[in-house]
């Protein structure tokens, strides 16, 4: 069965001091599909992509993806397994160019002996100018990137996660502040890059749900409280009654 899935979480525990915050969660997702994670603060929402990349470890069961078992993986070894994640807040290099950000990212330059004798061959330049093009800053590649817009950062650190070309890409609220015509193009973006990538998104714009989700999992108090498309989803009454009531 593990084969099916880019990622099977079973029976998924963890508690801080005896409290729960996540329990017994089952969560399947498919290759190729954008997952929306969506619930009430407190739900677990986050701790599930700390679990999930290594940040937080479980206290019982399982996450695989594509068959192999992360609980035990340091958090390195989960990002060279394929495994992206951007938190809450960007962090991005402000005082280098959108470029040298992306430069830096590139898989080859990661230590710091690769990164001072990094050459920029011509696939690096491609895939730096592919996903520019991508995240919408191909007209801003010199650019310092701490004069980028808002949603500009949060793009370019997607961006910074893309050339790493990971399989699985986990992103806690991309639109969190960003403006009406940011939002638009964020979810332009992530319709393009579940193409070829599962992507999981923890989200609470309605909206924003609306238009990228393939599927949406609520979660409630650390479990599993509803999952399907966004109708079934926004018309179960345990939903409207725990959360969208609100």
């Amino acid at each position: 069965m593990s084969n099916e899935y880019a990622l099977a979480v079973e029976d998924l525990t963890v508690s801080f001091d005896g409290f729960k915050a996540v329990d017994g969660l089952n969560l399947y997702v498919d290759k190729n599909e954008l997952r929306v994670i969506i619930g009430p603060n407190g739900a677990g929402k986050t701790t599930v992509l700390d679990l999930i990349c290594g940040k937080t470890r479980a206290t019982s069961g399982t996450i695989r993806f594509k068959g192999v078992e992360l609980t035990k993986y340091p958090e390195y070894k989960i990002v060279q397994a394929g495994v992206g994640r951007k938190f809450q807040t960007p962090s991005i290099y402000e005082n280098l160019t959108v470029l040298e950000n992306l430069e830096i990212s590139f898989p080859r330059g990661r230590s710091v002996f690769g990164s001072l004798t990094f050459v920029r061959s011509q696939d690096v330049t491609d895939r730096i100018l592919e996903i520019a093009e991508t995240i919408f800053l191909s007209e801003h590649l010199e650019e310092q990137a701490g004069l980028l817009s808002h949603g500009q950062k949060q793009w370019l650190e997607i961006g910074m996660l893309l050339i790493q070309d990971p399989e699985l890409l986990m992103l806690d609220e991309p639109v969190a502040g960003m403006s009406v015509s940011e939002r638009e193009k964020t979810a332009e973006l992530l319709n393009k890059i579940s193409q070829g990538r599962s992507v999981i998104v923890i989200e609470h714009d309605m909206e924003f749900v609306k238009r990228i989700a393939h599927k949406v999992t609520v979660l409630h108090q650390g479990k599993v409280l509803a999952e399907g498309n966004m109708d079934a989803v926004q018309n179960n009454p345990k939903v409207i009654e725990v959360y969208l009531g609100h």
